[in-house]
């Protein structure tokens, strides 16, 4: 499964070039751009899955660094800062990874 089956081409591309720039990524307004605040739960964990490369069932920081790229190819590698901001945005128990409720 791809991105695209869920989501729209052109939302990603709007999205990801939204925060090309380093330091620039807010995930409230990126998952806004790309359509996941008006997916279904499915949906959202089709997205989850195609996140998680390890197919572990928990997106870990060393996933979360290449969020953007997940979207799309050509999209930064997250900094430091930027993914631990994302992780403790979605990290509810404190584990240390995202899990797919």
């Amino acid at each position: 499964m791809a991105m695209t089956d869920v989501l729209s081409a052109e939302d990603i591309k709007k999205a990801v070039g939204a925060f090309s720039a380093a330091e620039s990524f807010n995930y409230k307004k990126f998952f806004e751009m790309v359509g996941l605040k008006k997916k279904s739960p499915e949906d959202v964990k089709k997205i989850f899955h195609i996140l998680d490369k390890d197919r572990s069932g928990f997106i870990e920081e060393d996933e979360l660094k290449f969020v953007l790229k997940g979207f799309a190819p050509d999209g930064r590698d997250l900094s430091d800062k930027e993914t631990k901001a994302l992780l403790a945005a979605g990290d509810k128990d404190g584990d240390g990874k995202i899990g797919a409720d």
